[in-house]
């Protein structure tokens, strides 16, 4: 009895570990240099400019950014930086930043992992300590030390993550058009979010996708993106995405959105391109007033309120498969949807949500 379990637990280690792709170290000198220092195993050389430019030390403001993270060519960077304070095993060295790259979204597990490997890399002033406790986790997933910490992946599910950001600020700030930044993601729209500021970036970018719980996708997520050739043609790849920008230039970019939320202002613009998709009637004017009444009630949690959402959309989804299921081979066509007389805004909606969601026959 006790072999099955311990190889289940043994089994969830290794699909949840393999999930860590590699682990960098970039250092900034007391000459004011920024250098790409030593990786494990490997980070593809294409790669490695992007993830220095997202690093706050090779950026000329003196802004520290604890930490960051992002998603370039379906791989996620989780990267933190500390400043070195003196005196410490690190002799030239004024800051530092440890870069984890992983093929999954969770912040706060490498966050977590990061600060164990920082702590490491300034008792210890060599990388051998940070590579033998990635390996500790890639294989057992644990890291255990008295000094630095310890770190169990278990303790980190998805779902946490996934639920970590609070749907409740997001609908405070924006109110019923909250239901544009719904539509927009129901339909796989792309949507663009600005501030000046990257926490409020991160922050805020990462609730979007669970507004369309049912899908558990959070591979939409770019949140960190600068306008630049090798990353603007990595996120056209998605057919739908929530990109978060600090350059303020993203807003003549009109290529490259439906929706553009000026997050400072707390301004929603749905694009001329997008218009027509997103048309709002009846039914989204329902659902919008269905997500502020769950939030605005304090005696809902954050995931309860996207559990609120979920339940209403998994509705929608429920009628449009009915729909779809009166048609030959289960495939909705735009005739077949016209019989039903919906009102031309739900009639739009429902028709482009089908496209969205593979039920339409093309």
């Amino acid at each position: 009895m006790h072999s099955a379990g311990a190889l289940k637990g043994w089994n969830m280690a290794t699909t949840e570990t393999q999930l860590m792709l590699s682990v960098g170290l970039i250092e900034k000198d007391v000459n004011g240099d920024t250098l790409w220092v030593w990786c494990f195993p490997s980070v593809d050389p294409d790669v490695r400019p992007v993830l220095l430019s997202k690093c706050c030390l090779t950026q000329d403001g003196r802004d520290l950014h604890t930490f960051v993270f992002g998603q370039f060519r379906r791989a996620w960077y989780y990267i933190t930086t500390v400043e070195v304070q003196e005196p410490t095993a690190l002799k030239k060295v004024t800051h530092f930043s440890i870069v984890v790259t992983a093929k999954d979204f969770n912040p706060e597990k490498y966050s977590a992992l990061s600060r164990i490997l920082c702590r490491m890399y300034i008792n210890d002033g060599s990388p051998v300590k940070m590579m033998e406790a990635y390996l500790t986790v890639l294989t057992k997933g644990i890291c255990q030390s008295d000094e630095n910490g310890s770190f169990l992946i278990k303790d980190y599910d998805v779902r946490r993550a996934y639920l970590a950001g609070s749907i409740k600020d997001v609908v405070s700030q924006f109110g019923l058009e909250t239901i544009i930044l719904y539509t927009a993601l129901m339909l796989k729209k792309r949507i663009v979010v600005h501030h000046p500021r990257i926490e409020a970036l991160l922050e805020f970018t990462r609730v979007l996708p669970a507004l369309t719980w049912h899908r558990k996708d959070w591979s939409i997520l770019h949140p960190y993106v600068h306008l630049t050739d090798p990353e603007l043609e990595d996120l056209k790849k998605c057919p739908g995405y929530v990109a978060g920008f600090v350059d303020p230039e993203v807003s003549n970019r009109s290529d490259l959105f439906d929706v553009y939320v000026n997050l400072t202002d707390s301004v929603i613009t749905v694009s001329q391109n997008a218009k027509d998709a997103m048309t709002m009637g009846k039914l989204h004017k329902e659902v919008g007033l269905l997500i502020v009444q769950s939030a605005e009630d304090s005696e809902r949690s954050d995931s309860q309120v996207i559990k609120d959402i979920s339940v209403k959309t998994k509705e929608i989804l429920a009628n449009l498969v009915a729909l779809a299921d009166e048609c030959e081979d289960s495939k909705l066509t735009l005739e077949g949807l016209k019989q039903h007389h919906f009102p031309p805004a739900t009639e739009n909606f429902l028709f482009h949500l089908a496209a969205a969601e593979q039920l339409l026959r093309i």
